[in-house]
């Protein structure tokens, strides 16, 4: 039985809030954007009751007044009367916020006048800081586009997708950046042929059919598609019949360049022969 759920979205400016509602949304919930503090008591004693409010997702941030020193303890006080209630926070580095502002051209909040976009970041960071621990899931939104936030979203609230097929996403990277933190599996390809040392190879990407056949030059590569594919052929079901809509696979190599590509897509062709949804992300294919 699907149970009730109202979810108050809320983090740091630029992390996506938005696009997060908008999915709740297209989800079905019933969403409020901006809701004042001093309704969201009568909201969530309404919602506990009403058929049409019984997936609901509320907006709140900064710039609601007073939403730092009184909601934490508003938030303690509703979850505590026994009340369904759950937050997801949302945040990214400032690096990400900094773009992600310049680009829209869209102030934020707390930076205004001659203050520094950087300096209203880092001051809603420290302010949200007692929001930020109450959350039931903190969600970094750094590398995220807004489909990955979607599906990351859904994945995580949706109450099921009985006769929806899995979506597969496989993210290729580079270890010496850093591996992704929200990978299902992973897989560490540093032991194949890396055209990074071979002259005219080095410049191209396991998008190049030069160098997916360097890659895939020794017989142990062919050795372990085969055996990988037969793993996933094993696994995939497994989770699929388990509830899981979203499964995401990561393959690392040096520089998330050569192998890791050339192996994705690969992977990625056979299982879409298999009849899965497949998407495929090459996080430092342009590093």
């Amino acid at each position: 039985m699907k149970r009730r759920r109202l979810v108050i979205v809320t983090g740091l400016s630029g992390s996506g809030r938005s696009a997060a509602l908008k999915s709740f949304e297209d989800m079905g919930f019933t969403c409020v954007d901006n809701l004042p503090l001093s309704l969201l008591t009568a909201f969530v004693e309404y919602s506990q009751g009403v058929d049409e409010t019984y997936h609901s997702a509320i907006g709140i941030d900064v710039r609601e007044k007073t939403f730092t020193e009184r909601f934490p303890a508003l938030y303690r006080e509703i979850k505590t009367g026994g009340s369904t209630i759950e937050m997801l926070f949302l945040e990214a580095s400032d690096q990400a916020l900094v773009r992600r502002f310049s680009e829209t051209r869209r102030p934020h909040p707390l930076a205004h006048g001659t203050t520094p976009l950087i300096d209203g970041i880092r001051s809603e960071r420290a302010a949200l800081n007692e929001v930020k621990k109450l959350a039931d899931w903190i969600l970094d939104t750094s590398d995220y586009t807004v489909h990955d936030l979607r599906q990351a979203v859904e994945r995580h609230y949706a109450d099921g997708d009985a006769g929806r097929p899995m979506i597969v996403t496989i993210v290729t990277f580079g270890y010496k950046y850093g591996a992704p933190y929200d990978l299902d599996l992973m897989f560490d390809l540093r032991f194949l042929p890396n055209p990074h040392f071979v002259p005219e190879l080095k410049a191209y990407t396991g998008e190049d059919p030069r160098v997916r056949a360097h890659v895939m030059s020794r017989p142990d590569s062919g050795e372990f598609l085969n055996k990988l594919e037969e793993f996933l052929e094993y696994l995939l079901p497994r989770y699929s019949s388990e509830g899981k809509s979203y499964l995401t696979i990561g393959f690392g190599c040096t520089g998330g360049r050569h192998r890791s590509v050339t192996l994705a897509l690969i992977v990625a062709e056979r299982l879409r022969q298999c009849g899965y949804e497949v998407n495929v992300k090459h996080r430092d294919i342009g590093s």
